[in-house]
C-alpha cells in the first residue's frame, strides 16, 4: 500500500481533514476507477476536483499532497493514499463488511498480482489514447508547467527520494517534442492484444473476470476498456466475449454514471 508518510507532505492542512476524500477529475481514468468502486461499495466520500487540463496537479498545493503531482489521491482522516490499485485495496480492506465483497477468491496476494499486471500497461494505455484518441496533436501541459513539477514538492513517497515524477517528465518531454511514434504506439497495441485476450480465455462463458461475482479486476479493466474503445481499438472484432462483459457492465447504474 502506497500511504505518503509525515515527511511526504507539505500541504499540511490535508493532515487534519477528517473523513473520507478524494482528490479526483471527472475525466480520469484512474478517478472513474475509484468512483465506480465507491458506487459499487456504496461508500461516502467528500469530493475535492483537481483540474488536470490547467495543471492544478502541479501547483504547490497539490504537489504537496502527492509528490507525484497524479490524481487520484484518497485523504482518509488525514491518512494520505496514492496510486489508484492500492486506494482499491485499502477501501476494501477497510470496508469489507459494506457492499459486495470484491477481492478474489485467492485474497490480496492474488488481486495485487492481476493488478500488478494491469497497472504494468499503464503507460500503454496513455501512449494510445493520445496517439489515436487525440490525432494530429497530443495533449500537452502549460507553457512553465513541467519545470514548476520538477521542482515543487518533497520529491519523497515513503521517505525515500522518488523515481515515478522522472518517468512522467520524460514522457511529457517526449510527447512534446516526438508525439507518438508508429512503432511505439503498435508496440503498445501488441502488449493489449495479448492481455486481452488472455482476458478472453479468463473470462469464457463466466459473467465476470473472476467467475460469476465482480471483482475489483472487472472494475479496473472496465476503466482501461473504455479508454482503448475511445481510441478506436477494435475490441468487439478482436475480443467479442471482453466486448460483450464490458456492455453489461456499462448497463450497470453504479458505472454508467461515472
Amino acid at each position: 500500500m502506497v500511504q505518503l508518510i509525515d515527511s511526504d507532505i507539505q500541504t499540511r492542512e490535508v493532515l487534519d481533514w477528517k473523513g473520507l476524500h478524494l482528490l479526483h477529475h471527472p475525466a480520469a481514468a484512474c478517478s472513474k476507477k475509484l468512483r465506480i468502486f465507491l458506487n459499487v461499495k456504496g461508500i461516502d466520500w467528500e469530493s475535492h476536483i483537481v483540474d488536470i487540463k490547467t495543471g492544478t496537479n502541479y501547483d504547490e498545493w497539490f504537489l504537496g499532497i502527492n509528490p507525484r503531482g497524479l490524481i487520484p489521491v484518497l485523504v482518509d482522516d488525514g491518512a494520505v493514499h496514492i496510486e489508484s490499485n492500492d486506494i482499491l485495496l485499502y477501501l476494501e480492506n477497510k470496508f469489507s463488511n459494506s457492499g459486495p465483497k470484491l477481492l478474489a477468491a485467492g485474497g490480496v496476494s492474488e488481486m495485487e498480482e492481476l493488478l500488478n499486471h494491469e497497472n504494468s500497461l499503464h503507460m500503454d494505455l496513455r501512449t494510445l489514447v493520445f496517439r489515436f484518441y487525440f490525432p494530429g496533436k497530443s495533449p500537452s501541459k502549460p507553457e512553465g508547467a513541467l519545470e514548476k513539477y520538477r521542482d515543487t514538492g518533497s520529491g519523497t513517497v515513503g521517505g525515500v527520494e522518488d523515481q515515478e515524477k522522472s518517468v512522467q517528465i520524460k514522457f511529457w518531454e517526449t510527447v512534446k517534442n516526438d508525439g507518438i511514434p508508429d512503432e511505439t504506439a503498435r508496440k503498445s497495441a501488441l502488449k493489449f492484444r495479448a492481455a486481452f485476450d488472455e482476458l478472453e480465455a479468463r473470462l469464457g462463458d463466466n459473467p465476470y473476470l473472476l467467475g460469476d461475482e465482480l471483482s475489483i479486476l472487472d472494475i479496473a479493466w472496465f476503466i482501461y476498456t473504455d479508454r482503448l474503445i475511445l481510441a478506436d481499438y477494435p475490441i468487439a472484432r478482436l475480443h467479442p466475449r471482453i466486448d460483450q462483459w464490458f456492455k453489461k457492465l456499462s448497463a450497470r447504474p453504479d458505472f454508467s454514471k461515472e
